[in-house]
């Protein structure tokens, strides 16, 4: 997690949605990344830090950062696989 220069491929705002919804968008957008892009989530859903950090871990990719900024949490993800 400590690679706070990464510059992600795409940036992906799902804030004002709840579980699961987040994690949905997250899984679509992962999916149509090459391997070794990364993506940001943008979510002030305080249930996905949970949920999506857990998804993450499930699905083998790499959590490179999560940012706290107010309300909002911001994830920058490393795709895997």
């Amino acid at each position: 997690m400590n690679e706070k220069n990464s510059n992600p491929s795409k940036v992906i705002d799902v804030r004002g949605l709840y579980c699961p919804e987040p994690v949905f968008r997250t899984k679509i957008e992962m999916e149509r990344l090459s391997i070794g892009e990364s993506i940001q989530i943008v979510a002030d859903d305080p249930q996905s830090e949970e949920d999506i950090s857990r998804w993450i871990n499930r699905n083998g990719h790499e959590l490179i950062s999560l940012d706290k900024k107010n309300s909002d949490l911001v994830f920058i993800i490393k795709k895997a696989k």
